[in-house]
C-alpha cells in the first residue's frame, strides 16, 4: 500500500513535544553525566562501561562506543524496529500531536489521517477487551475446551490476548455504539459486516486472536469456528481496512520482535495455535502470516527486524554456524499443501539475505500437535533439525520419481534442474548442482549442463 507522507511541520512538532529522556529511559537506565547530559549502557551493542549519551534539551542522543546517534524519532525507529512513519505515529499518539498526511505530489495520500487511524485502533482495543472478558463467561465453555485440548491454559490465553466472540448478531456492535462509534466507523473498522437491515457482528460464536502491528496496537482479529451450526469458513480474518493489510502483518511479531532481533532468527509457522505452542515451548521467535501466503511485504518486515541488509551476510558464518544476518526457518505441515507452501517460500527466499531453512516434522505434525504429543523439547528439537530451503525444494522435486531407473533419473533431472537454476546466488548454484548429481547418481557435468540450460531458458 502506498502511504501518505506526514507533513514536515507535524514531524517537527512531534520532535519538539517528545521528551527524549522519557522515551530512552524505558530502555536504558540513565544517570547524570554533567550539566544537560545523561548517560547509560547502549541498547544497540554490548558494553560494560556506559558510552551512550543523551542531551534532553537538544533532543539528541549518541553512543561513543558504536557510533550510533540521532534524535528521538531515530531512537524509536532503531530500538523498536519501526519505519519512520510508524515511529512518528507512535510518538504522536503518546504526546498528543495531530498528524496530517499528503502524497509526494501534494495531494492526500491513501494512508488514513491520524484521527481516523486512532479511532479505528481504539475500536479494536475495546473489541479485544470485550472478547477477552467473554472468554471467561459460561457461553465460552466451548472455546475454553478448544484451548485446553491443545495444551493452553488461562494464563496462555491471557498472554496472547485470546478471546471469545458471542453468538449474538450485535453483541460487540452494541458495545461499540455505546462507546460513541458511528455506523460509518464500525464499517470502516472491519469489525462488522453489512446486511440489509444494517451492520452486524462479523465474528460470532468463535475463538478470536488479536492481530497487532509491530508497535503492539491491535489492528485486526483472526477467528476460529467452534460451533457445528456455523457454516462459515474454519478461520475468518478481519477484511482489508485502512489499518489492516494481511500482506504486511505477521501474527505474534509484537511479542517476538525483541527475541528475533537479539537471536537473529525468525521461525515462520502456519497458524495462531502454532505460534502459541512455539512460544510456550521456548521458541520465542515464532510468527505466522494471517490468511495469506508469506510474501514480499512480510520479507521486508522480517528483514527490518533482523537487520538483514548486508548482501554478503548470508555467506559469512558465526562460530555457531549461523549467518551474521541471521536465519529464517519455515515450518510447514508434512502434507502436500505444506510442501507447496514451502516451495512458495523458496520463491520468496531469493529476497532474503539471511540463510533460510525448512523444518518439517517427519509424521506431518505441526508445532501445536507436536507439543501436545511429545512436549516442549520436541518443538525446540524440530527447529534445530531444520534443513536448508534450497535442499528441501530440490529434494521435494526429485522425490516424486523412481531414481533406480534411467528414466526416473532423467525425469528427476528435468524436474530439479529448473529449481537449481532459480538459485540466484552464483556461488551456491553450482554447489547445489554438484549435490544434485550425487542425489541422482548422475554425471556431474551432465547435471551442470542441464542447470545451465535451464537458467538460460528462464
Amino acid at each position: 500500500m502506498a502511504q501518505g507522507l506526514i507533513r514536515r511541520s507535524d514531524v517537527d512538532l512531534v520532535r519538539e513535544r517528545s521528551r527524549l529522556d522519557e522515551v530512552v529511559s524505558e530502555h536504558v537506565t540513565l544517570r547524570s553525566a554533567g550539566i544537560g547530559s545523561m548517560k547509560g549502557l547502549c541498547p544497540f551493542h554490548d558494553e560494560k562501561t556506559p558510552s551512550f549519551n543523551i542531551r534532553p534539551q537538544l533532543g539528541h542522543w549518541h553512543c561513543f562506543g558504536c557510533g550510533e546517534g540521532g534524535d528521538v524519532i531515530s531512537f524509536v525507529q532503531k530500538v523498536s524496529h519501526l519505519s519512520f512513519v510508524e515511529a512518528v505515529e507512535m510518538l504522536a499518539g503518546r504526546y498528543g500531536v495531530q498528524l496530517h498526511y499528503e502524497d509526494s505530489a501534494g495531494g492526500k495520500g491513501d494512508r488514513p489521517d491520524f484521527g481516523t487511524r486512532r479511532r479505528l485502533i481504539d475500536a479494536h482495543a475495546i473489541a479485544e477487551e470485550y472478547f477477552r472478558e467473554q472468554l471467561r463467561g459460561p457461553a465460552a465453555e466451548v472455546g475454553r475446551r478448544f484451548l485446553t485440548e491443545r495444551g493452553f491454559d488461562q494464563d496462555a490465553a491471557d498472554h496472547f490476548g485470546v478471546g471469545f466472540a458471542p453468538e449474538g448478531w450485535d453483541s460487540l456492535t452494541g458495545v461499540l455504539r455505546s462507546r460513541g462509534f458511528t455506523e460509518a466507523e464500525l464499517t470502516a473498522s472491519g469489525l462488522v459486516s453489512q446486511g440489509q437491515r444494517g451492520v452486524y457482528d462479523r465474528f460470532r460464536g468463535r475463538l478470536v486472536w488479536p492481530i497487532r502491528d509491530i508497535t503492539g496496537n491491535t489492528i485486526g482479529f483472526g477467528a476460529r469456528r467452534l460451533l457445528e451450526s456455523d457454516k462459515g469458513p474454519k478461520y475468518l480474518n478481519t477484511p482489508e481496512t485502512a489499518i489492516y493489510h494481511k500482506s504486511s502483518v505477521l501474527y505474534g511479531l509484537d511479542i517476538a520482535r525483541k527475541a528475533i532481533s537479539s537471536q537473529h532468527r525468525v521461525v515462520v509457522v502456519e497458524g495462531y495455535t502454532d505460534v502459541m505452542a512455539a512460544h510456550l515451548a521456548g521458541v520465542t521467535t515464532a510468527v505466522a502470516s494471517c490468511g495469506t501466503a508469506f510474501g514480499a511485504e512480510h520479507v521486508k518486515i522480517v528483514r527490518r527486524v533482523m537487520g538483514d541488509s548486508n548482501p554478503s551476510a548470508g555467506l559469512r558464518l558465526n562460530t555457531d554456524g549461523r549467518g551474521l544476518a541471521g536465519e529464517v526457518v519455515f515450518t510447514f505441515d508434512g502434507d502436500a499443501a505444506g510442501q507447496k507452501a514451502a516451495l512458495r517460500a523458496f520463491e520468496e527466499d531469493q529476497r532474503f539475505v539471511a540463510q533460510t531453512y525448512v523444518a518439517v516434522e517427519a509424521s506431518g505434525m505441526d508445532p501445536c500437535e507436536l507439543r501436545i504429543a511429545q512436549g516442549d523439547q520436541a518443538v525446540r528439537d524440530l527447529i534445530e533439525t531444520r534443513r536448508p530451503l534450497f535442499e528441501f525444494a530440490i529434494r521435494t522435486a526429485i522425490s516424486q520419481v523412481d531414481l533406480d531407473t534411467v528414466e526416473g533419473q532423467v525425469t528427476a533431472l528435468r524436474m530439479a534442474a529448473p529449481v537449481v537454476a532459480r538459485i540466484r546466488d552464483r556461488a551456491m548454484r553450482p554447489e547445489y548442482a554438484r549435490r544434485l548429481s550425487g542425489w541422482l547418481g548422475m554425471d556431474e557435468a551432465t547435471v551442470l549442463r542441464a542447470v545451465h540450460d535451464a537458467a538460460r531458458s528462464q
